[in-house]
């Protein structure tokens, strides 16, 4: 009969302690991470749209008080921090509600809104595209001898605009369809 050698202890320990790593890794990159990644994609896409919901109250602010959308948010950021008429909607209550009449939504970051945070999305930090339509209308004069009298050009901007954000969060309006105006891709 032949006896066996048998494998000192510490092969065994030293086989268990990796079992025991690679569980631990598998259960990180299997389980944990991934919560931990669905947990700040849905931060981020939360706080994008509060802050594009923000950016299209304050263009139909500034639509109202202006007659025409902009696509220069520094402008739109400027006006919000200065302009009386919005630090009095921001600042008013309804008397019959005594509800706020402030029309933007406080960050999930910070608890209150910041003008500044409409600047950029907040995941890649890269700004949010702004655009508003642009056209151009020729209207010609002619005799009634078939001679052109004048061209007349109507320039019209601003009457519809277009926000995205980059990280494809979503959109808000759009450029071409009027039933768009102010409408946002998630509702």
């Amino acid at each position: 009969m032949i006896q066996k050698k048998q494998e000192p202890w510490y092969i065994h320990a030293a086989l268990w302690v990796v079992i025991i790593v690679l569980s631990y890794v598998l259960i990180e990159v299997a389980i944990v991470q991934p919560r931990e990644i669905m947990r700040k994609e849905r931060y981020f896409k939360k706080e994008s749209r509060i802050r594009m919901d923000d950016i299209r109250q304050a263009e139909i602010l500034w639509h109202n008080k202006k007659g025409y959308f902009t696509d220069n948010l520094d402008s739109l950021i400027e006006f919000i921090k200065t302009d009386s008429t919005v630090i009095k909607v921001m600042t008013g209550f309804d008397t019959i509600t005594k509800k706020s009449t402030n029309p933007f939504k406080p960050l999930v970051s910070t608890g209150e809104f910041v003008p500044e945070s409409l600047q950029h999305s907040p995941k890649s930090l890269r700004p949010y595209l702004l655009q508003v339509d642009t056209s151009i209308e020729y209207d010609t004069t002619v005799n009634r001898w078939g001679k052109l009298v004048k061209i007349d050009t109507v320039r019209t901007f601003g009457h519809r605009y277009y926000l995205e954000d980059k990280d494809g969060y979503g959109t808000v309006g759009d450029l071409y369809n009027n039933a768009s105006l102010n409408t946002a891709s998630w509702e």
